[in-house]
């Protein structure tokens, strides 16, 4: 199958067994979930999907040989979303903001009760390899290494929001390399220009202000709507359009719902006032350290750049907000 990928550009996908996942219905879901929750008010023009991300990580995986089943491992990593993605981290109970964990703790029950096991296993491969992230280091590993999963949006936010350029992308794709394992920048300037880019989007749009409104109200929109019975917790594996039909009839007879939707849709501005606020709000904060191909072995960007030691050194796990929406 030709495919075209923003980040990627043209290529082939010839693999049957991914182009069967990506033909599923668990996959063909996320084509309608946005990667970033509810981008579209927010930064208008650039929300896309967890397909698109998701056949981003297995593309780069494909481009830099990882094993077949660790590629298969990328292009499903995402499949448990929830509609408007981490969102459901500020809206259920087993959702955690600061580490917006809850896609995490259910992926792998939730796709061994889909109809992947079944697929994998018609090529051979056990569903149990590819959910055992511990075999498949370039997918994903701990912060702040990079893995598959961070490269592909992160580079992706550079070209959907212009932040980098075509050109910018693909030298720090070929400044790059898997070894052992491990992502591995060729030289200390490339591994610093990444690391400060990758900064750069973390604080402007991962968890930036506009994000940890966008976060907490979609959030507080889904808990009412739970709460009131006008979803279900199951409904959220449906996608965001049809969870906003099933909300959007509701809102015009319940006022705390449409409270929740004007402010998500950003008609309802917020300030950050520690000083008097109506909810404290968290929102996982990222910094990358590559590791550096040097004369004397690998190093990370902190060995080898004093002020990127001490950017790490400060860099919080989480960013702290104190919302207060103006009436």
């Amino acid at each position: 199958m030709k495919y075209t990928d923003r980040v990627y550009g043209k290529t082939t996908i010839d693999d049957s067994l991914a182009l069967e996942l990506m033909r599923s219905p668990t996959m063909k879901r996320i084509k309608g979930v946005d990667q970033a929750g509810y981008f579209e008010p927010w930064f208008p023009g650039i929300s896309h999907s967890r397909f698109e991300h998701s056949v981003g990580v297995y593309l780069l995986l494909k481009k830099y040989n990882a094993p077949r089943v660790e590629q298969i491992a990328g292009l499903l990593h995402d499949v448990s979303h929830t509609a408007f993605s981490h969102c459901a981290d500020y809206a259920l109970a087993s959702g955690s903001q600061k580490n917006q964990s809850h896609q995490d703790s259910i992926h792998d029950s939730f796709v061994k009760k889909s109809e992947i096991p079944a697929i994998l296993k018609k090529y051979g491969i056990d569903v149990d390899e590819v959910l055992d992230d511990s075999k498949h280091p370039l997918k994903e590993t701990n912060l702040p290494d990079l893995c598959a999963d961070r490269i592909d949006y992160s580079l992706r936010t550079a070209r959907l929001m212009d932040e980098r350029s075509a050109a910018w992308v693909k030298k720090t794709l070929n400044n790059l390399k898997a070894d052992h394992g491990k992502w591995v920048f060729s030289d200390t300037q490339n591994a610093l220009e990444y690391a400060q880019f990758f900064h750069q989007i973390n604080e402007k749009y991962f968890s930036g202000f506009a994000s940890a409104t966008m976060l907490k109200s979609v959030g507080d929109m889904l808990k009412h709507a739970i709460d009131k019975h006008i979803i279900s917790e199951a409904d959220l594996h449906k996608t965001d359009r049809e969870v906003l039909a099933m909300v959007r009839k509701h809102k015009t007879n319940d006022p705390e719902l449409q409270k929740y939707w004007k402010r998500m849709n950003h008609e309802i501005p917020a300030i950050n006032d520690p000083n008097n606020f109506e909810a404290q709000v968290f929102c996982k904060s990222r910094m990358v350290d590559p590791w550096v191909k040097t004369p004397k072995g690998l190093k990370r960007l902190s060995e080898l750049d004093s002020h990127w030691k001490k950017m790490m050194a400060e860099s919080p796990a989480h960013k702290e907000y104190f919302l207060r929406f103006k009436k």
